[in-house]
């Protein structure tokens, strides 16, 4: 019997497929748009108007396809969320503040669209550690280790938390420095199992040490989370050379709006995910009202801590269930005052920057760019992670003010002369979030990572969980363009 080749259905390509999509190959995407592809053209459903979503809707429709953006809310840009209620001219960044020069992606776009940058501040000498009650500069505390309380060996006693880490990490920095990203994949294989506080510990630090280093990197909360997070994080340049979009980071996903708003339905709640007939149909709550949209494929961006309470018909493989149940999603809780005037710069010399703090604030971000010494200005008076973020979640607005207030009162005696008010969120209690970012637990990557990525059918999957840099805008824009080069390709993703 003689075999024969079926024709391609409406979303295959008779052309040869490309290799698996790599960061590389996005990286003239958001200047040049995708490569030119004879396929056909459809119409996609894509669930979420977060950074993911933004990006696949808008490369897919510079290509000719026809995205619908499903969103539940009534703005854009799902965890970046600048909130302007405040003092006039003043705002606060609730979600994403900040973009590392080595993030190509995501200044790429900012470029496209004539978004004005500025540099961050994300170390600063002058800010504070105040720790044990003792309040330090942290140029001291790095200076001098004895100052702060942490019981350490007598060789850890005279070596600064960055040496310490210097040294513990010097392989895998060398493999960086000649790999690149390339080498996050031999990273893996080897580190994969390891915790933070496990790996550390392999490297003979004692409890004192890794005290210190997980009060002093803000990640005391976090010690138990994989290890190789750290190592993209730290390691590739996350924390150096910081921008900032001026006027706030969600120019950004409006700049993406104002391309898209034809193609953006809100108010959209979905509750259920159907393939069947070689169609992709969606159920939703608007209002009152249930409702239903069709397409030929769909982009799913939503958190797995949201999908999980999604119906499916018929239901994803085993690999995407066990991995939407396991995937770790970290707690993050952001508190801000409005004050009338930026004291610390006047009396610490502080501008831009992090105190670090065993109190439960755990860390205070300066802003880099207050209008003037004398004017109002909005600080960052608390940023927590993990179970520290969990338990201001467990308070409501007004008493995670109150005693964040009485908290800074320790380090700044001077706030309770020039506080005004307070706002805060807590992404944990945020339903459309339920968590701030995926956060891999150790072994996660290995485990579930492809399962994480791969289609369901016609359904694909975008978000900061689906890239190598969970947690960061970059991580969004990078898996929204993996997405949309597939499906406009035919490519297998």
């Amino acid at each position: 019997m003689t075999r024969t080749t079926p024709a391609p259905t409406p979303w295959e390509s008779a052309e040869p497929l490309p290799e698996r999509t790599t960061p590389a190959d996005l990286a003239s995407v958001p200047a040049d748009g995708l490569p030119s592809h004879n396929g056909p053209r459809g119409r996609v459903l894509v669930i979420g108007a977060g950074m993911a979503g933004l990006v696949a809707a808008h490369e897919l429709l510079r290509q000719g396809h026809e995205p619908l953006i499903l969103e539940a809310r009534s703005r854009v840009g799902g965890r970046i969320h600048t909130v302007r209620d405040l003092a006039p001219g003043l705002y606060a960044e609730f979600g994403a503040m900040r973009v590392p020069r080595v993030h190509e992606l995501t200044l790429g776009y900012c470029r496209e669209f004539g978004l004005e940058l500025r540099p961050g501040t994300a170390f600063n000498p002058k800010a504070l550690a105040y720790v044990g009650g003792r309040r330090l500069t942290l140029e001291q505390a790095e200076r001098d280790p004895g100052l702060l309380p942490f019981p350490l060996t007598s060789y850890e006693a005279h070596r600064s938390r960055e040496e310490m880490w210097r040294e513990a990490t010097e392989e895998i920095r060398e493999l960086y420095r000649r790999e690149g990203e390339g080498a996050l994949e031999a990273l893996a294989a080897k580190y994969d199992a390891y915790s933070i506080r496990g790996f550390l510990k392999a490297r003979g630090w004692s409890e004192g040490a890794i005290e210190r280093y997980g009060v002093m990197s803000h990640s005391e909360s976090t010690l138990n989370t994989a290890v190789m997070q750290e190592f993209r994080e730290v390691i590739g340049k996350a924390y150096e050379d910081v921008q900032e979009v001026v006027g706030g980071m969600d120019r950004l996903p409006m700049a993406f709006y104002e391309r898209l708003a034809p193609h953006i339905r809100f108010g959209v709640e979905v509750t259920a995910l159907e393939q069947r007939g070689g169609s992709v149909t969606v159920r939703a709550r608007v209002g009152g009202d249930r409702v239903s949209f069709t397409g030929d494929q769909a982009v799913c961006t939503l958190p797995f801590s949201v999908l999980r309470g999604i119906e499916v018909n018929p239901a994803f493989s085993q690999g995407k269930q066990k991995a939407i149940r396991q995937l770790h999603y970290d707690a993050a809780t952001k508190i801000f005052f409005q004050v009338r005037r930026p004291f610390w710069e006047k009396t610490d010399g502080i501008r831009g920057g992090t105190t670090v703090t065993d109190l439960p604030v755990r860390r205070v971000i300066y802003p880099a760019y207050p209008d003037s010494p004398d004017s109002r200005a909005v600080l960052l008076a608390s940023y927590t992670w993990g179970q520290d973020a969990l338990q201001w979640s467990a308070m409501n607005s007004s008493q995670r003010v109150e005693r964040a207030l009485r908290d800074i009162s320790r380090i700044h005696p001077e706030i309770l002369e020039v506080f005004e008010s307070g706002i805060s969120h807590s992404w944990y209690q945020d339903p459309y979030a339920m968590g701030g970012y995926a956060l891999f637990e150790p072994e996660q990557q290995s485990s579930l990572q492809a399962e994480i990525n791969r289609s369901e059918g016609l359904v694909h999957f975008a978000g900061e969980h689906c890239s190598q840099w969970p947690a960061w805008i970059e991580g969004a824009v990078e898996s929204g363009l993996r997405v949309a080069r597939g499906i406009h390709l035919g490519q297998p993703l």
